[in-house]
């Protein structure tokens, strides 16, 4: 079996060209980053002092492992009295995936953590927005290979950005659907 760089280079590119039409490699769309995010604001806000701290550590750590990278602190622009949020406290925490650490990624995504989430009977087409971009909503962190569902003390939701540099939806639609996202009929 073809790992998705190659297949990417072998199969879609010329599949791609001859479908749409490309006379350029060049033009074909290609992904270009892959963003993992998660929001655990409302947890920490609940929580006070050590206890939120270790929360914070635990999805961290949990992050790291699914995208094999560490993940950045995202922190409020501003205070917010309603929600209880002041400026600087960390609210979320990303990470941006590039290269081949990326297309490990979208291969376990695809074969391995898709099909393991619970009721999934595809993804929708409308996931995909009008610049090309698949954003993929996880309401269990506990869906990914990595992450023992039964050692699991707080689970989380995460959400995975699939950034394309296509012009059009129709052609990250095709784009994705040649390289295995199962989409539904």
């Amino acid at each position: 079996m073809l790992k998705l760089k190659e297949k990417y280079k072998k199969e879609i590119i010329p599949s791609m060209q001859q479908q749409l039409g490309y006379k350029n490699i060049m033009s074909v769309p290609r992904i270009e980053k892959v963003v993992i995010n998660s929001g655990f604001g409302r947890e920490i806000i609940t929580k006070k002092g050590d206890e939120a701290k270790k929360l914070e550590e635990h999805i961290l750590k949990q992050l790291a492992l699914v995208a094999g990278q560490q993940p950045a602190l995202r922190k409020a622009r501003k205070s917010v009295s309603g929600f209880k949020l002041r400026a600087g406290t960390a609210v979320g925490a990303a990470v941006t995936l590039r290269g081949d650490k990326m297309y490990d990624f979208l291969e376990r995504l695809i074969y391995i953590t898709l099909p393991r989430t619970r009721d999934f009977n595809g993804l929708d087409k409308k996931l995909v927005d009008k610049n090309g971009n698949l954003s993929i909503g996880f309401k269990e962190h506990t869906s990914f290979p990595e992450i023992s569902a039964e050692k699991e003390r707080s689970i989380f939701g995460l959400e995975v950005n699939i950034v394309t540099d296509s012009r059009e939806r129709e052609e990250a639609v095709t784009l994705f659907k040649l390289l295995g996202f199962p989409f539904k009929e």
